[in-house]
């Protein structure tokens, strides 16, 4: 028969349902002592492990939420320019179309805006385009958008430059026009400029009345009457040819007299202006 061993013995008999033989544990005292030694050192050696382990666990599952977080984040139309751009300049190579399309994609840019942004990109001068045969090829260097801010930044010292020369021309002559126009003690020209702001009042009055007065201007009338005169013969003479288009188409032409009048435009009362106004 095969020998047991002490925690064999007692596995065994933990299993085994209590019977009327087996009403009481057969194990000594000192072996049990020794097993509730041993089961508490592997809990304290366990609870060990979990305090030295959790903290780092902590930080994982965090460092997950963040990255979890970060990549559905959605990027603004500046934040997708920037990285697209970025990848021009760490790798300083040139791409086609579609492989522009797939780094910006692994980078996290929508793949279905990628295409419209790169152009914006080239069409603000950020990035170069060629075609060479079927492909179109896009590179963009840092040096590129270094030097557009140096251009930028000379053109604006030239702004800069141009406008405080006109300052100072402004300045000359705001101090000329300042020269004999100080306030003197006596207040004089105090007195004149209110003497102007008067007579300027009363300029204003006079032609305001003026212009009411045009109306009964001998001169006035007189040109009225000329004008008169030259518009009378003008409708007189237009007046002498629609007759005579009338006689042309009736007495030449045989048309009746109403055709005629449809034609030229008019009816049985039209006359001179000086016989209608006489009837």
């Amino acid at each position: 028969r095969p020998k047991t061993s002490g925690a064999q013995q007692q596995h065994k008999n933990l299993n085994t349902k209590p019977t009327q033989q087996h009403r009481q544990p057969s194990h000594p005292p000192q072996f049990l002592s020794q097993f509730r030694f041993i089961q508490r050192s592997l809990e304290t050696r366990l609870k060990r492990e979990i305090h030295f382990i959790h903290p780092k666990t902590k930080n994982l599952r965090k460092n997950k939420r963040t990255i979890m977080a970060g990549a559905s984040k959605r990027m603004s139309a500046e934040e997708k320019r920037q990285t697209i751009l970025a990848i021009y300049h760490k790798s300083k190579e040139v791409y086609t179309e579609k492989e522009i399309i797939s780094l910006a994609s692994k980078a996290g840019v929508n793949v279905n805006t990628i295409a419209d942004i790169n152009q914006n990109l080239v069409d603000d001068n950020l990035v170069d385009k060629d075609k060479i045969g079927g492909s179109n090829y896009f590179w963009s260097f840092p040096a590129k958008k270094d030097r557009q801010n140096q251009l930028a930044h000379e053109e604006t010292l030239k702004v800069i430059e141009r406008l405080q020369s006109q300052i100072a021309d402004a300045q000359a002559k705001l101090a000329d026009a300042k020269r004999g126009r100080e306030d003197d003690e006596s207040g004089e020209r105090a007195k004149k400029m209110a003497r102007r702001a008067e007579l300027k009042a009363a300029k204003k009055a006079a032609e305001e009345e003026l212009e009411k007065l045009k109306e009964n201007d001998p001169q006035a009338i007189a040109d009225l009457e000329a004008e008169l005169k030259f518009v009378k013969e003008a409708a007189n003479r237009w007046t002498d040819n629609i007759f005579g288009c009338q006689d042309y188409l009736v007495k030449k032409r045989g048309m009746p007299k109403k055709e005629a009048f449809k034609i030229l435009g008019i009816n049985g009362d039209f006359d001179y202006p000086e016989d209608k106004v006489g009837k």
